[in-house]
């Protein structure tokens, strides 16, 4: 198989999270023509993930797994002599094409190993929640997003929170006779945004976004609601600071915490450059699927962009990373 190829393939079927359908079928298929045993596993309509082992072997000792799903919006692939360009370069259909072929190697040498790909992981990770809800026996999971071809030594998690403001609609001429939803919401984000965040001395300081505001009805009526969606990357538990932002906001506005995915530590190799991902995955959904570690080809800052891309060099430097990751772990 060429991983350039199949990384090109892959970014030409869009699947912006929700619409993973298409790509995860070609997956399917395409693992099946490989000669493996390939489960749809159900997620939420036509959404499914795919997992894939040797027809062989009952329950693989260590899985390959990394995420179906791009952000918006979508980006048709194209090439040059040094690079593959398009949504998912490297966020993460070359790193698909890239474990299937590092499998493919360990699969010759008769290695007991198997592939996870799943859905939702930019929005919810619901994807990886189904699987966690039915894990296959493996002992290991070689998680795969862009790190520079670096084993991570933690990664942060994160933290979606939800910030609503109620108030009273009036006529914006007589304000006195309304209460304004988005001055109570601007009011508690203040709050926030000043609030002292925890700290790890190994990987730094949480991180905070205001990622979406909205709110209001007209410019001439007095607001009765507004919300703003938060993230927090942390850099341990979030229990102390749910207990801190719920306790700032007050009784300005409701709080809910619509995702928590927590602060991991990973497995090493012995002579593998390492890092620490300030970003979240899929990893703390997927605990029974083994012991995680965390490597990908491509860099984390072009992904999400308009000018996302993978290194042909580094693609295939990933196949052969991930095949020495499998033999050690196995050995």
């Amino acid at each position: 198989m060429d991983p350039v190829a199949l990384t090109r393939q892959l970014i030409d079927i869009e699947s912006i999270t929700g619409k993973e359908g298409a790509a995860a079928s070609f997956l399917a298929d395409y693992l099946e023509k490989l000669g493996y045993a390939v489960e749809r596993m159900p997620v939420e309509g036509e959404r499914f993930n795919v997992f894939a082992k040797p027809a062989n072997v009952d329950a693989p000792a260590l899985v390959f797994s990394t995420h179906i799903d791009t952000v918006p919006p979508f980006l048709p692939s194209s090439e040059d002599e040094n690079n593959v360009y398009g949504r998912g370069s490297c966020d993460a259909k070359g790193i698909i094409a890239a474990q299937i072929a590092a499998c493919e190697q360990l699969r010759a040498r008769r290695v007991s190993v198997g592939l996870l790909f799943v859905v939702g992981e930019e929005r919810d990770s619901l994807g990886a929640t189904i699987a966690n809800q039915n894990p296959r026996g493996s002992k290991f999971l070689v998680n795969g997003e862009p790190t520079g071809n670096c084993i991570a030594l933690a990664s942060k998690g994160a933290l979606r929170v939800e910030v609503t403001a109620h108030g009273c609609m009036a006529h914006s001429a007589y304000p006195e006779l309304g209460e304004s939803a988005i001055n109570k919401l601007l009011d508690a984000l203040q709050i926030l945004r000043t609030m002292e965040l925890p700290h790890n001395p190994e990987i730094g300081s949480s991180t905070f976004n205001i990622g979406i505001i909205e709110g209001g009805r007209a410019t001439n009526v007095i607001p009765d609601f507004a919300k703003a969606q938060l993230l927090y990357r942390l850099v341990g538990p979030s229990e102390e600071l749910r207990k801190s932002i719920v306790s700032a906001v007050g009784s300005l506005a409701d709080v809910e915490f619509v995702l928590d995915l927590a602060y991991m530590r990973f497995i090493t190799i012995p002579g593998i450059p390492t890092m620490t991902a300030a970003f979240t995955t899929d990893i703390p959904k997927l605990t029974a699927w083994g012991e995680p570690v965390l490597l990908g080809p491509g860099s984390i800052l072009v992904a999400h962009t308009d000018r996302e891309f993978i290194a042909k060099a580094e693609l295939m430097q990933a196949v052969e990373l991930y095949a020495q990751i499998g033999t050690f772990l196995l050995s």
